[in-house]
């Protein structure tokens, strides 16, 4: 049986830093001596692990922005190459971020133990990397039952332990206390923005949200809309939007959850927010547009009718989806419009989510990772 002392973790964006932090806070849990350092942020940083690298500059959005980052690419992986070799690390967990990790992983070739937590989406598209999965990951741990069958399918055992959000997803305080602290009229209705975690995303998503909004509050007057902003990004990314509009209107940092739970509608950008917003159970649609040459890159490549994750575990339209041609404020507003004045609407949509939550699994998913993943290297 081998002790495994040093673990490195990689992940690239803010949704795979908070499923590491939660993940590696569980490792420590099971085993305080583990040490753990790797590419990540603040919920990494939090879990004890040491930031190797830090990931505010790695999101990227479209082919044309890898190409841009491609130099910080390399570099760091040859950083990460000399890390694991120098500092004797005994294994190297691997979170989402797939462009980069895959890759990494082949030039790792198993020489560690190679494990990967949060699949890369490959039923969805690029399914040829279902290769390098093969080839070059020792273990693989997924948070959909409809992963592990995909990868049964193709002679590849995965284990699935269910979602992480389950645990993760709750507010810091009450509806009404959140009301006063953040000075909301609890009777007037409130809509809550989610333009997404990159930076390129709130450039592109934020304006058309504005848009739909201003749309929304002509036709219901003294509606209160709040924006979720990312604890990554610069608040004058958002003000610069903000600014045009006449609205009532909040940028609320680092506290989705606070928002979605005063919310009485949602627009969400696609992600890992739509699952936030169902385990959360508020009524939403789906925004999501990226520059026009990217997406011409990318939608070929797309091999499933739905965008949002909640529409894929449900396996049905539970909820509206606005993409590139079709996110247009007119359509987007309509819509919403549309479900605030038919609840029938919105008690169906909830019904659905219910069904969507109740998919992710059971409380616990990070825990049984971690399990799996010291079992697993100990008796290597």
């Amino acid at each position: 049986m081998a002790q495994i002392k040093k673990i490195f973790i990689v992940c690239g964006e803010p949704s795979g830093d908070l499923l590491s932090g939660d993940l590696i806070q569980e490792i420590r849990k099971l085993n305080p001596e583990i040490q753990v350092s790797g590419v990540g942020g603040s919920y990494l940083r939090k879990s004890g692990a040491e930031i190797f690298y830090d990931i505010k500059d790695l999101s990227v959005m479209g082919f044309f922005d890898v190409l841009k980052k491609l130099p910080k690419f390399f570099k760091l992986k040859r950083a990460i190459l000399e890390k694991i070799n120098t500092d004797a690390i005994d294994a190297i967990i691997f979170v989402d971020f797939s462009g980069f990790n895959l890759r990494l992983a082949k030039a790792i070739n198993k020489r560690i133990p190679t494990i990967y937590y949060v699949s890369p989406q490959v039923w969805a598209s690029r399914e040829n990397r279902v290769g390098y999965i093969r080839d070059f990951i020792s273990r693989i741990i997924v948070l959909f039952k409809f992963e592990e069958e995909f990868y049964k399918q193709r002679k590849i055992k995965a284990h699935c332990v269910g979602h992480p959000l389950i645990n993760l997803v709750h507010p810091s305080l009450g509806k009404q206390e959140l009301l006063k602290n953040l000075q909301i009229n609890p009777s007037q209705k409130v809509i809550a923005l989610l333009p997404g975690s990159r930076k390129q995303e709130i450039k592109m998503i934020l304006p058309l949200m504005l848009k739909a909004a201003q749309l929304i509050n002509k036709e219901i007057p003294n509606t209160q809309f709040v924006i979720a902003k990312s604890p990554n990004l610069n608040t004058l990314i958002y003000q610069k939007e903000c600014k045009k509009y006449t609205l009532n209107l909040k940028i609320i940092d680092g506290k989705t959850y606070d928002c979605l739970n005063i919310a009485d509608f949602c627009l969400v950008c696609s992600g890992t927010a739509t699952l936030e917003t169902a385990i959360m159970q508020r009524p939403f649609v789906i925004v999501y547009k990226m520059d026009l040459l990217n997406y011409l890159l990318y939608r070929p490549q797309i091999k499933i009718p739905y965008v949002g994750m909640v529409n894929i575990v449900a396996g049905k339209e539970v909820v509206p989806e606005f993409i590139q041609f079709n996110a247009r404020p007119e359509m987007i507003a309509r819509a919403v419009l549309e479900f605030l004045r038919k609840p029938g609407q919105i008690k169906q949509m909830l019904e659905d989510l219910d069904y969507v939550k109740t998919n992710l699994g059971s409380p616990g998913a990070a825990e049984r990772a971690a399990k799996l993943i010291l079992d697993f290297l100990q008796n290597k």
